[in-house]
C-alpha cells in the first residue's frame, strides 16, 4: 500500500455537466476521472480512495442512501455496484440497462432500486431492482439522450428526467408510469433535483433558467430569480439538508445561492474571468458547499466571502508524465507534469503565468533554484520555484532524445532507437562525440547516472535493465531482468546501491546493484495504468505517477 496518494481532479469536458456524488453521512464526496471514481473525504481532501475496475471511461458514480454501496456508470452503459466499506470494494452486481452513456443514476431512500439515464439506442433510460436487475417501469417521453434523473426521497416515490429534447418528464410509481412533460425551458434540460424532504423539485437548463415543481403532483410553483437565474446556461444545482436553499453553477463562472422560498438569489461566489472558470457541478454536503471548475479545480465555497473560496483543491485532470523531487527550506517538494501541460506541485499548488501547451516530457530541477522542463510543444522552460511563476521565455528546440549527463559535468550520454548509448565530452556549450558507444538490447526508453556518477542505468524495450560502470570503462556491472512489459521509466536512489524501474507491466522494481536476484516488487503500483515516471525522496521513500494523475508516495524497506 502506498504511504500517500494525491488523486486526480474529475475529468472535464467543455459545455458537459459533471456530477458529483454525496455520502449520505456527509463525510465523502466522489467524482469520476477516466476510469477510476475517486472518493474523498470532505474535510481533508487528500485523503482518498480510487476505485479502478471499470473498462471503459467511467461517466458518473452514487451512493445508495444506506452508505453502503456505490453505482458507478460508464461510456459503454455499464453498471457496477459495488461495496464501500471494505478496502477491496467487492463487486456486489454488474448491469448494462442502456447501449450509450450512463449520463446519471439516481437511488430509492430504500436502497433497493435505481434509475439509470443516458445516451442509448433503443431506450435513454432505465429503473431497476439492485440485486435482480428486474424492470420496475420504463423511462419515456424523450427523443434525444437524457441528462439528468431524480428519485424522491419520500412515498409516494416520484421519478424526474431531464433531457436535451428541452423537456423534462415526471413518473409515478413504482412501477414507474410516464405521467406528463415539463416543457417550460427553451434548451436543454442539464439537471433535475428533488428537495431533500420531497417538497419541491427544480430544473436548470442552458436557458439560465431555474423552474420550481411541486415535488408530489409535478405542478409548477414558479421560477428562481425572474426572468433569468444566471447569464449564462446552468449544469447542475444542488439543496441544502434542510431543503430551503439550493445552489447552481452556471456557465457563466458563478455559483448562487437560492432562497427557494423567496425565489431570490441570497449570494454570488464568482469564481473567476477565465474560460477555465466556467461552473460546471455543485454539491452541498452539511456545511459544505462545493463547485467544480472547468479547469477541474475543486472550490470550497465561502458564505461569508463569496469572492474567495475557503479551499481551492488544484491537481491535475489528465495523465502525468514526468515528475522529479526538489529539496529547498529544509523539505521534499514534489513536481509533477502532465499530457496537458500542466505543472503541479504536490502542496495543492500550481505555477502562475502562461506555461506548456503540450505534453509535459521532462523535468528537473536545478542549482539555480529553478525548475527546468521541456515539452512536445518544442520548448524549453526555466521556472523560478520561489516565485512559483513562468518567468523566462521559451527556448524552442527540435524534437529531444534519450539523454543525461553525468554528475561530474564532463560526459553526456544520449540513448537511441538503436539500441546504442552514445558517449559526448562537453566542451562549452558542445558536445564532441568521442566515438565510444555502448550496446543495450534494444531501443532505450530511459537512461540515468547515480548521484555519485559511479554507474550508469540503461533501460530498453527489450524489458532489460543494464548498469555500466564508469571506472570500468563504462563495463556491463549487471543486467537485470524482471518487466513483462517494457519498461519506461527510472530513478536511482540517493544511496546510490539501488535504482528503480516501472514499466507498462504496471510493475515496479527496486534493484539492488551488487545482487541482481535481490529486489523488491510493487505489483500493481497503479491498476490498469503504466507507471509514467519515478523519483525518490530519500533512500527509503519512492515517489511514482501514472496515466490514472495520480501521484503516489511508497515506503522501501530493504
Amino acid at each position: 500500500m502506498p504511504s500517500l496518494s494525491i488523486c486526480n481532479l474529475p475529468q472535464m469536458e467543455r459545455g458537459v455537466a459533471k456530477v458529483i456524488g454525496g455520502d449520505p453521512k456527509g463525510n465523502n464526496f466522489l467524482y469520476t476521472n477516466g476510469k477510476c471514481v475517486i472518493i474523498r473525504n470532505i474535510e481533508n481532501p487528500a485523503i482518498a480512495d480510487v476505485y479502478t475496475e471499470h473498462a471503459h471511461q467511467v461517466t458518473v458514480a452514487k451512493y445508495a442512501p444506506s452508505g453502503f454501496y456505490i453505482a458507478s456508470g460508464d461510456a459503454s452503459g455499464k453498471i457496477r455496484i459495488w461495496d464501500t466499506t471494505q478496502k477491496e470494494h467487492m463487486l456486489k452486481y454488474e448491469y448494462t440497462p442502456i447501449s450509450g452513456k450512463v449520463k446519471d443514476i439516481a437511488w430509492t431512500e430504500d436502497s433497493k432500486r435505481i434509475a439509470v439515464v443516458g445516451d442509448g439506442r433503443e431506450k435513454f433510460g432505465s429503473v431497476f431492482l439492485w440485486d435482480s436487475g428486474s424492470s420496475v417501469g420504463e423511462i419515456s417521453g424523450h427523443a434525444k439522450l437524457i441528462n439528468s434523473v431524480d428519485i424522491r426521497q419520500k412515498r409516494p416515490y416520484r421519478l424526474a428526467t431531464a433531457s436535451d429534447d428541452t423537456c423534462g418528464s415526471f413518473f409515478e410509481g413504482p412501477p414507474f408510469k410516464f405521467k406528463f412533460t415539463l416543457r417550460d425551458h427553451s434548451q436543454f434540460v442539464n439537471c433535475i433535483r428533488f428537495s431533500p424532504d420531497g417538497s419541491r423539485l427544480v430544473t436548470a437548463g442552458a436557458d439560465g433558467q431555474i423552474f420550481v415543481y411541486d415535488g408530489a403532483t409535478g405542478e409548477r410553483v414558479g421560477s428562481l430569480g425572474g426572468e433569468k437565474a444566471h447569464k449564462g446556461g446552468i449544469y447542475a444545482v444542488s439543496w441544502s439538508p434542510d431543503s430551503s436553499q439550493l445552489i447552481s453553477a452556471s456557465g457563466d463562472k458563478t455559483v448562487k445561492l437560492w432562497d427557494v422560498g423567496a425565489a431570490t438569489a441570497v449570494t454570488t461566489f464568482n469564481l473567476g474571468s477565465d474560460v477555465s472558470d466556467q461552473q460546471l457541478g455543485c454539491l452541498w454536503q452539511k456545511d459544505h458547499l462545493l463547485s467544480i471548475s472547468l479547469s477541474g479545480y475543486i472550490n470550497y465555497l465561502d458564505k461569508n466571502n463569496p469572492d474567495r473560496p475557503i479551499r481551492t483543491v488544484k491537481g491535475h485532470t489528465k495523465s502525468i508524465q514526468c515528475l522529479t523531487v526538489h529539496k529547498g527550506d529544509g523539505r521534499s517538494y514534489i513536481y509533477s507534469g502532465s499530457h496537458d501541460g500542466h505543472i503541479n506541485i504536490l502542496s495543492n499548488d500550481c505555477f502562475s503565468g502562461k506555461g506548456h501547451s503540450n505534453q509535459v516530457s521532462k523535468m528537473q530541477a536545478d542549482e539555480a533554484n529553478e525548475l527546468v522542463t521541456c515539452s512536445m510543444d518544442d520548448t524549453l522552460r526555466y521556472t523560478n520555484l520561489s516565485k512559483k511563476e513562468y518567468r523566462y521565455g521559451p527556448l524552442h528546440l527540435s524534437e529531444p532524445e534519450v539523454g543525461v549527463i553525468h554528475p561530474g559535468g564532463t560526459t553526456a550520454a544520449v540513448g537511441g532507437n538503436d539500441g546504442k548509448v552514445r558517449l559526448y565530452s562537453i566542451q562549452g556549450n558542445t558536445l564532441k562525440d568521442e566515438g565510444k558507444t555502448l550496446e543495450a538490447k534494444g531501443c532505450i526508453t530511459d537512461i540515468a547516472y547515480s548521484s555519485d556518477g559511479a554507474y550508469l542505468a540503461v533501460i530498453d524495450e527489450k524489458k532489460v535493465a543494464t548498469v555500466f560502470s564508469v571506472a570500468d570503462g563504462y563495463s556491463v556491472k549487471n543486467e537485470f531482468y524482471g518487466h513483462h512489459a517494457k519498461p519506461v521509466s527510472l530513478a536511482w536512489s540517493p544511496d546510490n546501491e539501488h535504482f528503480a524501474t516501472g514499466g507498462m507491466d504496471m510493475m515496479v522494481y527496486v534493484w539492488t546493484i551488487s545482487d541482481p536476484d535481490k529486489r523488491i516488487k510493487i505489483p500493481d503500483s497503479h491498476r490498469l495504468h503504466h507507471v509514467s515516471s519515478l523519483a525518490w525522496i530519500d533512500p527509503h521513500t519512492l515517489v511514482t505517477t501514472s496515466h490514472d494523475a495520480t501521484v503516489k508516495q511508497w515506503t522501501i524497506t530493504y
